[in-house]
C-alpha cells in the first residue's frame, strides 16, 4: 500500500523546509490545471456548432443542468458553478486514480472532508439567506413545537452527520479500490505468482503461469472497469446529495 499512497513520480519537494508536499495537495493541483486548461481551450474559440472539447464540454453542462432541474427546480441553475465544479474534480480525482503512478486525491480523507465541509457550509448558507437566519433555524425545531426539546438534538446531530457521511463513503470507495489492486499487485509480484513461475519448476511454471494470466484477466476485464463504474457512481451520489441538500434548504423557504 505504501507503493500507491505515495507514488513515486511526480512529487514536488517543500521550498522552506525538508521533505515533501503531501501527495494529494499536489494531484489536487493536479486536477485544477487539468480543468482549467481544458477549460480554456474549450472557450477560447466558441463555434455555433461545438466539436471536440467545446461539444464535450456543453454535453457535461447539459448534464448537470438536467438533474438541477429534476431535484432543486429551475432556481436551482444559480448553484450550477457550484455543483458542476464538485462533481468535474471528484470525477477527475477519481479516475486519476487508476493512471499507474498516480494517486487519487479523493482517496485521502482530507480532500474529501474539505469537499464535504464546503457543501455543509454552503447549502446553510443558501437557507439562512434564502429565508433568513430565524425562520431557516425554526425548522430544527420540527413542526409542532412541543417537540422542540427533542427534534433540536435529532436535527443538530443528524446535519453534523452530512458531511461526515459525503467524507468517508467518497474515501472509503477510493481507498478500498485501492487496496484491492494492491492485493492483486502483489500476488502477481516477484514474491508472488510471477516468481512461483520463474521459479525453474514444473509445478511453478504450471500453477504460476496460469495464475498471473487469470490475475491479468480479471483486473483487465473486471476490476478496472469497476473502477471506472465507482468513480463515476461516487461523483455523481456526492453531487447527487449535494443537490439534496440545497434543495432541503430551499424547499423549507417554499414551505414557509
Amino acid at each position: 500500500m505504501g507503493a500507491i499512497d505515495h507514488p513515486p513520480i511526480f512529487r514536488l519537494p517543500l521550498i522552506w523546509a525538508p521533505g515533501w508536499i503531501p501527495d494529494h495537495v499536489t494531484y489536487t493541483w493536479l486536477v485544477m490545471i487539468i480543468l482549467t486548461a481544458v477549460a480554456f481551450v474549450a472557450s477560447r474559440s466558441p463555434q455555433l456548432v461545438p466539436r471536440g472539447l467545446q461539444n464535450f464540454l456543453e454535453a457535461a453542462v447539459e448534464v448537470f443542468l438536467a438533474l438541477i432541474d429534476d431535484v432543486i427546480g429551475h432556481e436551482g441553475r444559480r448553484y450550477l458553478p457550484l455543483i458542476a465544479t464538485l462533481g468535474l474534480y471528484i470525477l477527475l480525482s477519481n479516475l486519476m486514480g487508476l493512471v499507474p503512478g498516480l494517486m487519487a486525491p479523493t482517496s485521502n480523507l482530507n480532500t474529501t472532508a474539505a469537499c464535504a465541509l464546503i457543501v455543509f457550509f454552503t447549502y446553510h448558507w443558501i437557507g439562512i439567506r434564502t429565508q433568513g437566519a430565524l425562520t431557516y433555524l425554526k425548522h430544527f425545531m420540527g413542526p409542532v413545537p412541543v417537540l422542540a426539546p427533542l427534534m433540536i438534538p435529532i436535527e443538530f446531530l443528524s446535519h453534523l452527520a452530512r458531511p461526515l457521511s459525503l467524507s468517508l463513503r467518497l474515501f472509503g470507495n477510493m481507498t478500498g479500490g485501492h487496496i484491492l489492486l494492491a492485493v492483486i499487485f502483489f500476488l502477481m509480484g516477484l514474491d508472488g505468482l510471477l516468481g512461483w513461475a520463474f521459479s525453474g519448476s514444473v509445478t511453478g511454471a504450471l500453477f504460476g503461469g496460469l495464475g498471473g494470466v487469470l490475475m491479468v484477466v480479471f483486473t483487465v476485464g473486471f476490476l478496472i472497469p469497476l473502477k471506472i463504474l465507482v468513480s463515476f457512481l461516487q461523483a455523481f451520489i456526492f453531487v447527487m446529495l449535494t443537490m439534496l441538500y440545497i434543495a432541503g434548504a430551499i424547499g423549507e423557504a417554499e414551505h414557509h
